[in-house]
């Protein structure tokens, strides 16, 4: 019989690319999420059958037990960006996921894929970098043998980065460029990511192993903009907005629930979002990165102004 694979946080952005590729690559995946009623568009990931979704709230240890029973590996990529009431960095990234890990060791799982982020550090102003290093180091001290991932920024279908500011682009005539736009990062694709979920349980030479995932290319927080803005056929000022300001603006939003920015995310930006030139990263896991000018045309059309049949600007997409 395959291989079962419990995931948990499935039912988001990178979850649904990894149920897919885990479906693909012949294992049962049983889905634990806290609503599988509004879940079922996973089902359609596999064949009849293959998917299983199941009620779990992280936050209670008897549900993530029930979850893992009879697993033979587990996938965690419970997270969020914005900390707010019970769904919060600590709750979350820390408090949860070493629930999860101590629940796969007791079950005697052999493989647990933990996704954290790259920039993740315990000395991080930012509360969210903060609490994925707590969060690794939670993991680990319950099941040493864990594999780390640390995604840079995801991009793909549904992300909440390009789609986020493409939507902006339709309505306001500005982009704010926080900190003039001068934070690096390094965009990987979802698929990418999922594609390293599945090689890591494939490997048992990848036990124990932290490895950093990043795209082909590295672009400045105002270069992903002029990207995304060619992408779309739109023409809007590029605004610096000094940190100081972004900052404020932060601090004013941030108890908002679903706020365009917080004050956390601000120091995010504050250091440069790439992998390190000593990790080991997709290659190391037989995984050629896709690029960004490959796959963003793909799902941006759709913020053109005539769609699909409008043409894109005569200058290809950089990267």
């Amino acid at each position: 019989m395959p291989q079962l694979v419990t995931v948990f946080g499935g039912s988001g952005f990178i979850g649904r690319h990894v149920v897919r590729a885990l479906a693909k690559a012949g294992y049962r995946v049983r889905v634990a999420v806290r609503h599988p009623n509004l879940a079922p568009f996973l089902l359609v990931a596999g064949q009849v059958g293959q998917i299983q979704l199941v009620k779990c709230d992280v936050h209670d240890r008897e549900e993530v037990v029930d979850a893992l029973r009879g697993a033979d590996y587990a996938v965690n990529l419970v997270g969020v960006l914005q900390s707010f009431g019970r769904q919060s960095f600590r709750a979350l990234h820390v408090d949860a996921a070493r629930t999860i890990a101590k629940a796969a060791a007791e079950h005697g799982l052999t493989r647990l894929i933990h996704v954290s982020a790259i920039g993740a550090a315990k000395d991080r102003k930012s509360g969210y970098a903060a609490s994925k290093a707590e969060g690794e180091d939670a993991v680990r001290a319950a099941m040493p043998g864990a594999t780390v991932l640390r995604p840079s920024i995801v991009f793909g279908p549904e992300d909440d980065f390009f789609n986020r500011f493409a939507a902006m682009a339709r309505m306001s005539p500005v982009i704010p460029l926080i900190g003039g736009g001068k934070t690096r990062f390094q965009p990987v694709f979802v698929g990418d990511v999922a594609a390293a979920v599945c090689a890591c349980l494939a490997d048992p030479a990848t036990t124990g192993k932290l490895y950093e995932l990043g795209g082909p290319d590295i672009y400045s927080f105002k270069e992903l903009m002029q990207i995304m803005l060619q992408v779309t056929c739109r023409r809007r000022l590029l605004l610096p907005l000094p940190f100081s300001v972004a900052s404020l603006l932060g601090r004013l939003l941030g108890p908002v629930p679903g706020a365009p920015i917080t004050a956390d995310q601000v120091r995010l930006l504050r250091k440069d979002n790439v992998v390190a030139a000593t990790a080991l990263g997709l290659r190391d896991l037989g995984i050629e990165a896709d690029s960004l000018a490959a796959i963003l045309p793909s799902y941006l059309w759709r913020f053109r102004a005539h769609g699909q049949y409008e043409r894109e600007a005569a200058q290809p997409v950089q990267g």
